[in-house]
């Protein structure tokens, strides 16, 4: 059982971290648009 429980902590780990880099991706994206830049798929903010 504690396997299980080692295994179950690294998934939820995982998602939380996934879960934390589209959050702060998402925030960059909003301030790039703030700031009159335009959002590259690269995921950098370039000028209009």
């Amino acid at each position: 059982m504690f396997i299980f429980r080692l295994f179950r902590l690294a998934i939820l780990m995982m998602f939380a971290f996934v879960a934390g880099v589209f959050f702060e991706r998402g925030h960059q994206m909003d301030l790039c648009e703030k700031s009159g830049g335009i959002w590259l798929r690269v995921g950098i903010c370039g000028e209009k």
